[in-house]
């Protein structure tokens, strides 16, 4: 026997989905590194040893970062040669949402930096 499935079970099924995709996403952007990479792609395109030399990481960390960005949907890949060249993938949509994080830092005075879990030294995991 079917279960009878109410509208209003679905639609709170289909806002956990969304507010996970969403928690998925900023966790993307939740790394110094990874923003840095993503300022860095807002002006072209660029191969890792260029952002390696950029960020003055080791190759294993950036290549982690950018693992990252992929699997997020942030950044597209392609050959080039023997290099793999990375850019954004949605490029106005990611400079739209950083574009906000600002205002809303400007209108926050920056007070997440005072955050005892998430500024710095704070309680939880960066990353």
């Amino acid at each position: 026997m079917a279960a009878a499935v109410r509208d209003d079970d679905v639609a709170e099924v289909d806002e956990v989905a969304a507010l996970t995709a969403a928690a998925c996403l900023f966790h993307g952007f939740s790394d110094r590194s990874r923003l840095t990479i993503v300022q860095h792609l807002a002006l072209g395109e660029h191969r890792v040893v260029d952002l390696t030399r950029h960020l003055g990481l080791a190759q294993s960390t950036v290549s982690k970062h950018l693992a990252c960005l992929l699997d997020c949907g942030i950044l597209t890949v392609r050959p080039e040669g023997r290099a793999s060249v990375y850019a954004l993938a949605h490029p106005d949509a990611t400079l739209a949402l950083l574009a906000a994080a600002e205002r809303l830092l400007g209108e926050t005075g920056d007070a997440v930096v005072l955050c005892p879990r998430f500024g710095p030294g704070g309680t939880e995991e960066h990353g």
